[in-house]
């Protein structure tokens, strides 16, 4: 059996680029300088290596950088509970994204110093004669954490303070960005150097594999060809040429890399239903290929605090948080005749701490929706995304009372549902005037749960995100401990990607058939359905069939747009998906959804101010005031709509 990698400690931290911060999770005596030596050794270089894969934790289960890539796409806006850190996101008038409420800087501030560790691995390891594939996951690193830094703010630093792409031993503060295409040739030079490296399986569980290096390289061929193409003529910064005629080479790139990866997985496979991809007690299957890791029973995870910590920072898993709505508000009055709450907080998957910050969008369940009724009757993956049904919890708060009061008078006993997010079509039939549920809810004609249709999608109830929900083991029949963060793993990378990413360039590369044939694999296992987590019940169901009949002949951006919603919502690839095909605005400028009082169930019409020079986020004002520059200096640093 594999040891696991995060189950080290990692003893080191380098205080990289410009003003780059050090925890004391991976070094609990930071120093301003730090001996290169130590990278001349094999413990040195797996110590340094640890320490790449742990700050992952510190961007990945984030609920704030979850934030800074769901709030103001059309998948999430802000919700009842939200502070300006979502308002800001949102850009539709209630707050404003600027240099200082930016939630990128949890991005910002991770990547430069992990830039430069992985840069004093490759620099002294090689040079001290380390094994090359130990070595190629430092090149992958570097190049991963380029990538998320070019998509998101443009142009950005090779430069640390030692010259291009060198390790550097001393905090400076200047800086010079680079432009655009010349980040892209660092990471490609990196990942083709981590394909041809890495080896096929993991060395360790969760380490870097060859395939995981060739799904960042194809993704990456596939950005760099839309930024070539510029079809939506967006702006970018520092200022730079474009061939547009250069890009159908790198779309091909795409599709040769990512189909290189499909057609030899090595040690990844999808998993034989949607279900099975986010079951919390599936985690760390054969679909998932990068993660952020932690465990609840290992001792760093979570910066040595616990899991009952709850304090919503990193290296915590806390994004499933934001995501939550106040389920534990729903009220009812229970046998012995008292007003109980039938749903307490619990550390389950379908429910966990709700913090209300995140509201799912209503337009993604209705009508010309990626979740649109048609969608829900065939597709699973809308069951295996959402908590859609509420089962009552009352006994393991140690109620004594044996039922609650449901809708129409009828018992819910424990376990039951309580209350449901309904489809479009039903919807239409709710009678409204129980009022009910202490939320506002409706009923249906037969039906002991209150309910309320996804038409009626409020600031205040919406459906959670059950994908990046919490799991516990010892809730030893109770509640558990629902308040702290989660010790699941936070999924990175999924070998899922590969063919929509495949699909994605075939499109742009006008093969329509290869790109219907890729969607498809996909589309064939979400029919697919093995237990219906909503009802909590083992199914037997192949609709296979039916999915790719309904798969349009003719694939467009926009579908592949729709297919990359029904598989990753929610996860933190929305931005990134809208801001590379440039349809940020069109995908999300206008977005309806009801009110923030608890029986709100009108759609209001919302409008967002999403101009071609915001598909860049700002360079956080920490950074900007930390440079020895002159205002003028300072101002020219920044990206041009945020000065």
């Amino acid at each position: 059996m594999k040891k696991n990698i995060f189950k080290k400690i990692c003893a080191i931290c380098i205080l990289g680029g410009f003003m780059a911060s050090c925890s004391d999770v991976l070094d609990e005596q930071p120093r301003s300088q730090f001996d290169p030596t130590f990278f001349t050794t094999e413990t040195g270089i797996e110590g340094g290596l640890t320490a790449l894969y742990a700050h992952l934790r510190y961007i990945y289960g984030n609920g704030y950088y979850l934030n800074s890539v769901e709030t103001g796409t059309d998948e999430y806006t802000w919700a009842q509970s939200a502070d300006g850190n979502f308002k800001d996101a949102d850009l539709s008038g209630v707050g404003k994204l600027d240099a200082s409420t930016s939630r990128s800087d949890v991005l910002w501030g991770q990547a430069f110093s992990n830039i430069n560790t992985a840069s004093g691995v490759i620099e002294n390891g090689e040079a001290s004669g380390i094994n090359p594939s130990l070595i190629a996951e430092a090149y992958f690193f570097r190049a991963f954490d380029y990538f998320l830094l070019v998509q998101t703010f443009g142009g950005v630093p090779l430069d640390l303070g030692a010259g291009e792409m060198k390790f550097n031993t001393s905090p400076v503060r200047t800086s010079v960005r680079n432009t655009v295409p010349e980040v892209y040739a660092a990471i490609f030079a990196d990942l083709e150097k981590a394909v041809q490296d890495l080896p096929a399986s993991p060395r360790l569980t969760g380490t870097a594999t060859k395939n995981l290096a060739r799904l960042y390289l194809s993704k990456a061929y596939l950005t760099y060809a839309w930024w070539l193409e510029n079809p939506k003529n967006i702006p970018t910064y520092p200022d730079c040429q474009r061939n547009s005629g250069e890009a159908n080479t790198y779309f091909k790139k795409a599709y040769d890399t990512a189909m290189a990866a499909i057609n030899d997985p090595g040690p990844y496979a999808l998993q034989p239903t949607f279900y099975d991809v986010n079951l919390a007690q599936n985690d760390r299957n054969s679909e998932i290929m990068l993660y952020a890791d932690h465990d609840e029973n290992e001792k760093y995870g979570n910066g040595g605090k616990g899991y009952g910590w709850g304090s919503g920072s990193s290296p915590e898993n806390f994004a499933y948080w934001m995501t939550s709505w106040n389920y534990g508000n729903l009220t009812a009055v229970g046998s012995t005749g008292g007003t109980i709450n039938p749903l307490g907080r619990e550390a389950v998957q379908a429910l966990g701490r709700p913090w209300t910050r995140m509201a799912a969008i209503a337009d993604n369940f209705m009508e010309g929706g990626a979740w649109e009724d048609a969608v829900k009757a065939i597709d699973s993956r809308y069951d295996a995304t959402f908590t859609l049904r509420y089962h009552t919890n009352f006994d393991k708060a140690g109620k004594s009372d044996t039922y609650v009061e449901g809708a129409n008078g009828m018992h819910v006993g424990p376990g039951e549902v309580y209350f449901s997010f309904v489809d479009e079509a039903t919807a239409k039939n709710i009678d409204w005037s129980a009022n009910g549920a202490g939320v506002g809810a409706g009923t249906l004609p037969g039906r002991s749960d209150f309910v309320v249709g996804v038409s009626n999608i409020s600031r205040y109830k919406y459906p959670i995100n059950w994908k990046i929900g919490m799991y516990r083991t010892d809730n030893n029949g109770g509640l558990g401990s629902p308040n702290g963060g989660s010790p699941r793993p936070w999924n990175i990378a999924k070998f899922s990607e590969l063919y929509l990413v495949a699909a994605e360039a075939a499109v742009k590369l006008n093969m329509n058939s290869e790109a219907y044939n890729l969607v498809n694999v996909l589309r064939a296992r979400a029919g697919k359905q093995s237990f219906c987590q909503n009802e909590n019940v083992a199914v037997s169901v192949d609709l296979s069939a039916e999915m790719v009949a309904a798969t349009p002949k003719t694939i467009t951006i926009d579908y592949i747009l729709d297919e990359r919603q029904r598989e990753f919502w929610g996860e933190g690839y929305r931005w990134f998906d809208l801001v590379r095909t440039q349809t940020w605005a069109d995908k999300a400028s206008v977005y309806h959804i009801a009110g923030t009082g608890a029986g709100d169930r009108e759609l209001q019409e919302y409008t967002r101010t999403i101009t071609p020079d915001l598909y860049l986020r700002p360079i956080p004002q920490g950074q900007i005031d930390g440079l020895e520059f002159d205002e003028a200096q300072k101002t020219e640093y920044q990206n041009p709509a945020y000065r």
